[in-house]
């Protein structure tokens, strides 16, 4: 794979994330952000941020019923990894940043609503795109990868399965290719075996998890404080699917996707790691989100 220098892309973001942040009272830390290089944190640190909510009651879609979930709604959460040997941003959104407005202010898009783009909530923590050494997203459906291009300049780190799919002549449902197209032209790594250790020291692993998707995978990090942590991507969407062993009905591959949860089960019970279902509303709500962070 060869790599392309996009960076002439975000020439124009600091002035917009200026634009958006300034009604909040925020434009110092951001211009801050933009005109020093970012720091690498000394230990592994967690940053959660709010990339909209999914309003559905199709609760069906799952093999669950209305009654039997403690919220039909979905969260959409984007999380940046900060490691002292460089940075991973897992998973980007629903809505992408060009769909707001530099005033500022809630977007909708169907039936997600988001209240602000997700690169000033970077910049707010003093990271930019150009910062971010790694990309890598649970899997291509279009909650996942909105904002894939600006971090086009990263390294992917993506299965094969899934990239082939990304660029085929089918379309994906759910899922619009002019979000994630400047991938193709990314430095990539194919990842061909069930774990890869992103820094090489075991603190945080991508796990193949395959049946949502052909390459869907999952996050662990091994947090010093909070302790070790599995990211869901879309292995599950309700907390209820685990406790009540319930599959989706469109999975690419229903086998695959029960298969790679009872592999999962018997890494976290020997790991004693959390499961962070990310789509899990009331329990994203829950969580301490950017500027504050775990480690």
């Amino acid at each position: 794979m060869r790599t392309i220098n996009n960076r002439h892309i975000f020439r124009w973001m600091p002035g917009l994330c200026l634009a958006m942040l300034a009604g909040a009272g925020l434009w110092i830390t951001t211009f801050q952000a933009y005109s020093q290089t970012a720091k690498l944190p000394k230990t592994l640190r967690l940053y959660v941020f709010d990339c909209g909510t999914i309003h559905t009651t199709n609760v069906d879609a799952y093999s669950l019923k209305k009654e039997e979930v403690g919220s039909t709604e979905m969260s959409i959460p984007c999380f940046l990894i900060a490691h002292p040997k460089g940075i991973l941003m897992w998973d980007n959104g629903d809505i992408p940043d060009n769909a707001f407005k530099p005033a500022g202010g809630p977007v909708q898009q169907g039936v997600v609503t988001q209240s602000a783009p997700l690169l000033p909530q970077l910049a707010a923590v003093g990271y930019r795109p150009a910062d971010v050494t790694y990309l890598a997203m649970s899997h291509y459906h279009g909650d996942h990868v909105a904002n894939a291009n600006s971090f086009a300049d990263s390294t992917w780190l993506v299965r094969k399965v899934e990239r082939d799919r990304m660029f085929s002549d089918q379309p994906i449902p759910r899922s619009n290719p002019a979000n994630y197209n400047l991938l193709k032209n990314s430095k990539t790594v194919i990842l061909d075996k069930d774990e890869h250790d992103v820094f090489g020291d075991g603190t945080v692993i991508l796990k193949s998890t395959p049946g949502h998707t052909p390459g869907h995978q999952v996050l662990f990090l091994k947090l010093a404080k909070t302790g070790p942590v599995v990211l869901s991507g879309d292995l599950y969407h309700y907390p209820e699917e685990r406790t009540l062993n319930r599959l989706p009905v469109a999975e690419f591959d229903g086998k695959q996707t029960a298969a790679s949860r009872a592999a999962l089960e018997v890494f976290i019970k020997k790991t004693r790691a959390q499961l962070w279902i990310q789509h899990d509303f009331i329990g994203n709500a829950k969580l301490k989100k950017a500027p504050d962070f775990y480690e």
